[in-house]
């Protein structure tokens, strides 16, 4: 096993740039775990990373790789770490890096936990960076408490479809905004409510307690939306307008409670454990909106970047 298949690119561009080729399998490290990856997830920050515009943090060295998150099994343990053995279902993120859409990865004990029992591997990895995201957003930067309420702003996106769901779960009213035809989606969710983000302008809505913004644009506008001690949380910052928004969300930190608080997940074993009990409690449900194989990731990226999407695109890698 010298090589394996993954998804590459040559240039930055649209997503004909990418095609399946072959790199050499990771040499597993000590205190590391070679994990065989039966799916990984399309996210939005990948899109930005092959357009070339987060080349200050890409860089410009190809190949490049897309993937941050995955779900397999365990194929190799470095004799040091305990409590994982060859053949263990789990699933995890990279960090900050991308490379998970492969046939294996290799990584720290801290980066996986064991998937839930109760779906397949491939509906599981919808799961796991828009629910970690979604916990860490409104159970530990917004501290979301039963019966306040919240709007979820890309409401049946990867992340968004996780929030209305968590919400629901942490015991919210929970209002989501999305396109036309994706309301009723958001609706079998468990949204209380579901609004057309077209039709809808953000002064018209109601008062909020939470805010859990996906998109990125119009903080300021998301912000007269909170009620009295609301908190406003964003996971996104103006693409096309990088300098303006980061220096907004900045700014913002003297507005106290009310500013907008901006964060970029990177979440662990224990979030990941956790997040895979909410799963089995079923509380949470994958949202998969098409499976493609590894050779059709252009496909994949093209289909999210035409929007409208409604939980995950999913590589099926095995």
């Amino acid at each position: 096993m010298n090589d394996m298949r993954a998804a590459l690119y040559d240039s930055y561009g649209p997503p004909e740039v990418l095609y399946e080729g072959r790199v050499p399998v990771p040499v597993r490290g000590p205190g590391e775990v070679l994990v065989r990856v039966h799916a990984a997830s399309v996210n939005g920050g990948e899109l930005h990373g092959r357009a070339g515009k987060i080349r200050l943090v890409t860089g410009r060295r190809f190949p490049q790789r897309v993937g941050l998150d995955f779900a397999g099994e365990v194929a190799e343990v470095d004799a040091s770490v305990t409590g994982l053995r060859a053949g263990d279902r789990v699933w995890g993120l990279l960090g900050r890096t991308f490379g998970s859409a492969a046939e294996y990865v290799s990584v720290r004990p801290r980066q996986i936990a064991y998937a839930p029992e109760n779906v397949t591997l491939t509906e599981s990895v919808s799961l796991v960076a828009g629910g970690t995201t979604s916990l860490t957003a409104l159970r530990d930067k917004a501290r979301l408490r039963a019966g306040e309420r919240l709007l979820v702003r890309g409401a049946s996106g990867g992340v968004g479809s996780v929030a209305v769901q968590l919400g629901k779960a942490l015991g919210a009213h929970v209002t989501g905004l999305a396109s036309a035809k994706n309301l009723g989606f958001v609706r079998d969710l468990g949204a209380d409510e579901a609004l057309d983000h077209r039709a809808t302008p953000l002064a018209g809505l109601d008062r909020f307690d939470v805010v859990l913004d996906t998109v990125g644009t119009e903080h300021r506008a998301l912000q007269q939306r909170l009620a009295s001690g609301g908190r406003l949380v964003s996971i996104a910052f103006d693409i096309d307008r990088p300098v303006r928004s980061i220096g907004y969300i900045a700014g913002s930190a003297v507005q106290g409670r009310r500013r907008v608080r901006f964060f970029s997940g990177n979440p662990k074993h224990d979030l990941l454990a956790e997040l895979a009990g909410y799963v089995e409690r079923g509380d949470l449900r994958p949202v998969v909106d098409t499976v493609h194989p590894l050779a059709d990731i252009a496909a994949a990226h093209r289909a999210l970047e035409a929007g409208g999407v409604r939980g995950k695109h999913v590589l099926h890698l095995t």
